[in-house]
């Protein structure tokens, strides 16, 4: 593969490596039909959880392996694992892919990143699918997170397990290596679902892959995500999707960006809380897919 500009077999099926910068930068494609470029959340959760079957039926796939994810290459500075940093390796896989506009679906953090690059990049969008994410960070953002993680055990008072998912979230800001942090995400991985107890045997194998890099999800922007005044500057179709019982991004944050931007759709997944795609995937796929019929 060539380490700049467009690679005639950038979109054949499989596993794609360039570099940026001189930093090693892959990409995974699948499916048929129009680009649609796939920006996981963390940041530092590695991209395999994202993966969407149901997706590949409608786009050509591209699923993005993060800098500092995965096989993705390690920045020297941990400091610059941030949002602008996210968007400018974005823009290289969207260069190297060759495609004058492509679709971008951003799950949670990925969604920050998709939204600041369709400010920064609104000629090379084609439509937004804004999953589980938020057009604003900060305090109050955390606050109502944590309060959501506190109150998780009296939503499932009949598994003594939920009692312990709170103090199980409090391990992941201890942790300062890949497989300890992976361990603590992965045993409050429960908070993130509607109804993990119900439905265990089906999401136990999603949470057992779940995998994580330390120094990006360690690394702190300068200043909290907020594009709330900008949103109405993207004026491509978007789909605002969430679920009814995300305890991070919840619906109040889907509204608020469904009610800035000027062409969205807003879809609530009652059944899901984080992770739709696994929770509810068939009403997922058919909302992100709506997008092309826009």
């Amino acid at each position: 593969m060539g380490s700049t500009g467009h690679d005639v077999d950038a979109l054949a099926p499989g596993t794609h490596t360039f570099t940026v910068d001189g930093v090693r930068q892959v990409y995974h494609v699948a499916g048929s039909g129009p680009v649609c470029v796939a920006h996981s959340g963390g940041p530092g959760i590695e991209w395999a959880y994202l993966r969407t079957p149901g997706l590949e039926e409608h786009f050509t796939m591209v699923y993005v392996e993060p800098v500092g994810t995965g096989a993705s290459g390690r920045l020297d500075t941990v400091d610059d694992y941030r949002l602008v940093t996210y968007v400018r390796f974005l823009d290289a896989v969207i260069a190297h892919l060759g495609e004058p506009r492509v679709y971008l679906l951003g799950h949670s953090y990925g969604g920050f990143v998709i939204q600041r690059y369709a400010l920064d990049h609104p000629d090379r969008v084609a439509g937004l699918a804004l999953y589980d994410t938020s057009p604003v960070t900060g305090a109050d953002f955390w606050a109502e997170a944590m309060a959501n993680l506190a109150a998780y055990p009296q939503r499932h008072p009949d598994r003594p397990e939920a009692a312990e998912i709170p103090a199980a979230f409090a391990q992941i800001g201890a942790a300062t290596d890949d497989e300890s942090l992976g361990s603590a995400l992965r045993a409050a991985l429960p908070v993130y679902f509607a109804d993990f107890w119900g439905r265990q045997a089906e999401f136990v194998p999603f949470q057992a892959a779940v995998r994580i890099s330390a120094a990006p999800a360690g690394a702190q922007d300068p200043t909290p995500f907020d594009v709330r005044d900008r949103l109405g500057e993207i004026t491509v179709p978007a789909v605002v999707i969430v679920g009814a019982y995300d305890f991070i991004c919840g619906p109040r944050y889907a509204e608020e960006l469904h009610a800035g931007l000027k062409d969205s759709r807003l879809v609530v997944l009652e059944r899901s809380g984080h992770f739709a795609h696994v929770e509810q995937p068939t009403e997922f796929t058919d909302a992100v897919a709506e997008l092309l019929k826009r």
